[in-house]
């Protein structure tokens, strides 16, 4: 038998090449002694020296250096790779730096949690710390530093406001950039594509298709780095005939759409000061690029365009995050509740139809008195009156 149960703990316990091994699982339950068993059946199998002395188990601040330089760096674009460092840097490595990974439990992350919001940290942004410390975590279970990752339990958010532009506002937007041509094209197809900026800064001529009106987001411009999309994927987004007129004077065979000195990369302070200035020249509150974004997306809901086709043309991995545009269609709650006001008239009026379409038949003589319960009814029964020589003797079946 491989693994039983002794005194309420589990045990893994067999032989391999003539030599028992036996060893109290991790994780005291049946699967978790399962688990450690294939692990340690793994491990011989590899040669590994099953007997030697285990490595002691790091701390979150050991852990963390290595994770971040051997996983993070490898797997995540350097945005994500800038955020993670800094949240355990500003959060993490304060709370938990010295506890070894092994020892970090619900408990600990319920009072980290506690903590932050009595520092006045935002239920979102205490989310987003223990998201990386979890991903952190079960990167250690795989890698076989620790057994098991302790349960988190988010906390509650309620979804953030966001700024966006009105038609009016869009139109003064365009019509006070028109003296720059560069940045009056950017911010159009800003407005009519709801590209990133940085998607916008990476768009070169070879993905602008003028003649079937679209164009193909492949790239995005982080800190001077190219990489793909923020959600990874390669999407087409059509394109409407104001931009398609507005691209083609600006058409070259190849580059960059929108291109600096030297035909390099614009920097953050030129693009941020153009928009800047634009927005002052119009008379509009101060806006960053993703409000052209928001204005995007919100401008397409509230003509009652569906929140799927909105995700796939936002370039959105997750429709949750569409969803904080779903508010800006009232109407389309109020033709969903206006379903019951027409089922109820379709109802009457097919009842209507009934009666007016019932068949013609002679009532006894004895019920000549009787009135018909609608002008069609007592247009029928006069002319039974009028054309019926003699009353039937009972009524019909």
């Amino acid at each position: 038998m491989s693994i039983r149960k002794l005194r309420n703990a589990w045990w893994v316990d067999f032989q391999f090449d003539g030599i028992r091994y036996r060893k109290r699982s991790p994780e005291n339950t049946k699967p978790g002694a399962e688990a450690t068993e294939a692990r340690m059946r793994q491990r011989l199998a590899r040669g590994e020296d099953f007997l030697a002395k285990p490595l002691a188990t790091p701390t979150l601040a050991e852990f963390s250096t290595e994770w971040l330089a051997t996983y993070v760096d490898t797997h995540d674009k350097p945005s994500v790779q800038r955020g993670h460092r800094s949240v355990f840097r500003a959060h993490l490595l304060p709370f938990f730096g010295r506890q070894r990974i092994d020892a970090i439990k619900s408990f600990d992350i319920e009072r980290f949690q506690a903590r932050k919001l009595k520092d006045g940290f935002s239920a979102k942004t205490v989310n987003n710390a223990v998201a990386v410390l979890m991903k952190c975590l079960r990167t250690a279970v795989d890698w076989e530093r620790m057994a098991t990752v302790p349960r988190a339990k988010p906390l509650k958010t309620i979804t953030p406001r966001f700024d966006f532009l009105t038609p009016d506002e869009s139109d003064r937007l365009l019509d006070a950039a028109v003296c720059e041509p560069h940045w009056h094209s950017m911010i159009l197809v800003a407005l009519e594509t709801g590209l990133r900026l940085g998607e916008l800064r990476a768009l070169g001529w070879q993905d602008v298709d003028l003649e079937r009106r679209k164009l193909t987001v492949r790239y995005s411009i982080t800190d001077g780095i190219v990489g793909t999309p923020k959600s990874g994927k390669i999407r087409h987004v059509p394109l409407s005939e104001e931009v398609c007129t507005t691209l083609a004077r600006l058409r070259k065979e190849t580059g960059g759409v929108w291109r600096g000195r030297g035909n390099g990369d614009h920097t953050n302070k030129v693009v941020y000061a153009a928009l800047n200035r634009i927005t002052k020249r119009a008379g509009l509150r101060h806006i960053g690029w993703h409000v052209l974004r928001h204005t995007f997306a919100s401008q397409l809901a509230s003509a009652g365009i569906p929140i799927i086709a909105i995700k796939e043309l936002l370039g959105h991995s997750d429709i949750n995050m569409t969803m904080r545009y779903a508010h800006l269609v009232p109407s389309t709650l109020h033709r969903a509740i206006s379903v019951f006001d027409q089922r109820r008239q379709y109802a009457q009026t097919a009842r209507g139809n009934r009666l007016s379409t019932l068949p013609s038949m002679a009532l006894p003589a004895a019920s000549t008195d009787i009135q018909a319960s609608s002008r069609v009814g007592q247009e029928t029964w006069s002319v039974e009156r009028n054309t019926t020589t003699a009353a039937p003797s009972s009524s019909p079946a």
